[in-house]
Order: structure tokens, then C-alpha cells, then sequence
């Protein structure tokens, strides 16, 4: 009765899609709470402002960091989900082990934003990043194995999918490296990755028609 009932259950791909999205929603608006508007008896001019503001400005950085992060994830899982036929019970905790991390993201990230020049709080955000990307390539591999992939989807696309998070991780893995010399070079370089994986212009194709 137990192996019938696994073999039935969480079967349905929108079910698993909307519980990521509201995981991922809480997420991104959790990473904000920890902005908090300077206290009005500590500012008594114009300087003062500024130099909360500026005192401000790790936390901001993280919080702009780790948002581009949860937008990754979220575009990664997504982007599996659609090319799912279905799920069943396996690959479903599979995705759930994988939002167990997402969740830890706004404590690793104000764990950095506090302690932002210690190596240990890096590496620590650095595995928070680690550990959902290895979750989503055990994904996408667990799917191919027992035929949950849409057998419409091409050959180059299965291996894109499985490309971008090896490549991804291991720029991620370089930036964390750079915490030898120091935390920042860190922050800097994994900022870089995700923006050019967020929003770096894709350069048109020139059809073979196209005049010079």
C-alpha cells in the first residue's frame, strides 16, 4: 500500500511551482526587513544622515546581492519546472530540500551584512548559494533518468540547463576563493557573476541575409 501510495503522490508540477513561488516571494521580502530607517534622536544634521546612510551601505549592498540571487534560483527552478511533464514524490522533495536553502538565504546574507569583513560569514553565504544550485543539477539529472522530462525538449537544451549551474557554481566557487586576500574581492566578483547572468545583453544574430 505504501509503494502505491508513492507512486501517486505529488504529481502535480503547478502545485510545486506555486509553493516555490510563494517560498521565493517571503524571501525577497524578508531580505529587506533588515533595512531599517536610521533612529531620528541619532540624526541632528545634514552630515549625520549621510554618515548613517553610508555606515548603511553593506547592509544595502547584501540586500541588492542576495536579491539578484533569489532571482537566479528562482529562474533556474522555474525554467526546470517548465520543461517537467510531471513530478513525482522523489523529485517533489527534491525541490523542497532545494527551497530549504532558499529560506536560509535572508539569515546568511544579514549574517554577511554583520559580519561582512569575516571570511567564515562569507564562506557560509558562499554555501547557501552552493548548496541550491548542486539540489537543482541532482534535479535536473533525477528527472532524465526516469523520464519526467518533456520528450519534446532538445538535446542542446537538456545540456544548457546542466551547463549554466556547473559553469554558475564554479565562478561562484573562484569568488568565494578570493576571500584569501580578502572578503570583498569576494563580494565584488560574485556581484559581477550575477549580474552578467541577470542582465547582460545577449548581442542579436545576424541572419545570413543581413547586409553589413
Amino acid at each position: 500500500m505504501a509503494t502505491l501510495y508513492n507512486q501517486i503522490a505529488n504529481q502535480n508540477r503547478e502545485r510545486l511551482a506555486a509553493l516555490s513561488d510563494g517560498v521565493f516571494a517571503v524571501g525577497m521580502t524578508l531580505l529587506v526587513l533588515d533595512l531599517r530607517v536610521p533612529a531620528m534622536e541619532a540624526i541632528h544634521s545634514e552630515s549625520d544622515l549621510w554618515h548613517t546612510l553610508f555606515k548603511l551601505s553593506p547592509r544595502l549592498l547584501m540586500y541588492f546581492m542576495s536579491f539578484l540571487t533569489l532571482g537566479i534560483f528562482w529562474n533556474g527552478q522555474q525554467t526546470q519546472l517548465n520543461y517537467f511533464e510531471r513530478v513525482n514524490r522523489d523529485l517533489s522533495w527534491i525541490h523542497l530540500a532545494f527551497l530549504v536553502f532558499i529560506t536560509l538565504l535572508p539569515f546568511s546574507t544579514q549574517l554577511l551584512a554583520e559580519f561582512i569583513g569575516y571570511r567564515a560569514a562569507l564562506l557560509i553565504y558562499w554555501l547557501n548559494i552552493l548548496l541550491p544550485g548542486v539540489i537543482l543539477y541532482i534535479s535536473w539529472h533525477y528527472a532524465g533518468w526516469h523520464g519526467l522530462i518533456r520528450e519534446d525538449t532538445p538535446l542542446d537544451i537538456r545540456k544548457a540547463i546542466c551547463t549554466r549551474v556547473v559553469i554558475a557554481q564554479s565562478l561562484y566557487a573562484f569568488g568565494a576563493l578570493l576571500c584569501v586576500i580578502n572578503t570583498y574581492w569576494s563580494i565584488g566578483f560574485i556581484l559581477l557573476v550575477q549580474l552578467n547572468y541577470a542582465i547582460a545583453p545577449r548581442l542579436p544574430r545576424r541572419g545570413k541575409g543581413h547586409r553589413e
